[in-house]
């Protein structure tokens, strides 16, 4: 099948890479071709029909890179088909809970009303202590976040296969 997918992330410490990896592998899994590139690495959209978006989350806010990507591509984003995904709560249970009901920056909300992605989820996240720079590993501390690696690669393989399976009933 000759659709070409961008996984584009936006990552600190590595997990989010991890994240939009196994997506694409999923992908691949399912008859698309997809590239994984870092967020500041894309150049051109056009050879894509779909792209995927995700960031790690810090403070309810997305890496700044992934933001500018966004708004700088949010014309040729909303001619695509676009998913968008968020990591970083950790701790068990449902990680939109954990987060008081929180999906997506709201300081992004008129970006998202443009592109009108087909989903936008949430992913747990991973936080490494061994990982982390000495602020971070300190803020981690001060708020007794839980740390460990949380992701839950059932849902996000899920998801993925969700994707692909949009992207082979629209283009076929």
């Amino acid at each position: 099948m000759d659709i070409q997918v961008l996984v584009a992330y936006a990552t600190k410490y590595g997990a989010t890479k991890e994240i939009a990896e196994r997506i694409a592998q999923e992908l691949g899994q399912a008859g698309l071709n997809s590239d994984v590139l870092p967020v500041d690495r894309v150049k051109d959209l056009s050879p894509y029909k779909a792209v995927v978006v995700g960031s790690a989350v810090y403070v309810g806010r997305w890496r700044k890179e992934a933001v500018k990507f966004l708004k700088s591509n949010q014309k040729s984003l909303a001619e695509r088909k676009v998913w968008l995904f968020s990591s970083g709560p950790t701790g068990e249970g449902d990680p939109v809970e954990l987060v008081k009901g929180w999906r997506f920056p709201k300081a992004l909300q008129s970006v998202v009303d443009h592109i009108h992605p087909m989903d936008i989820t949430l992913f747990h996240g991973s936080v490494e202590l061994n990982k982390l720079n000495p602020l971070h590993k300190w803020m981690i501390n001060k708020v007794e976040a839980p740390k460990g690696d949380f992701r839950d690669w059932e849902a996000i393989v899920s998801w993925a296969t969700s994707i692909a399976d949009a992207l082979k009933r629209s283009f076929l």
